[in-house]
């Protein structure tokens, strides 16, 4: 999804919904965050253990998609901002 069209469906949004959507936001950003550390230390036990291998990158690309994911929270603290709310 583009991120103008991400844009616009948040500026569609109400002030509450939006405000539910950080809260949301902020509860599941710690689970990333430790799930992603999960991954990077799957990596490494890998590579120490059986070096480099296709299945290597699985772990690396589902963390590199929750990372990705991080950035489209960034619009929301963005609209968040320029609402004043938070």
């Amino acid at each position: 999804m583009s991120k103008k069209m991400k844009q616009k469906e948040l500026s569609e949004l109400t002030n509450q919904e939006l405000l539910d959507k950080a809260k949301k936001m902020k509860s599941t950003s710690f689970i990333n965050a430790l799930f992603i550390g999960v991954l990077i230390g799957i990596v490494i036990y890998s590579i120490v253990k059986n070096s480099f291998g296709f299945l290597t990158l699985i772990p690396l690309f589902l963390a590199y998609k929750l990372i990705n994911n991080s950035k489209n929270n960034k619009l929301i603290e963005e609209e968040l901002k320029a609402r004043n709310l938070k």
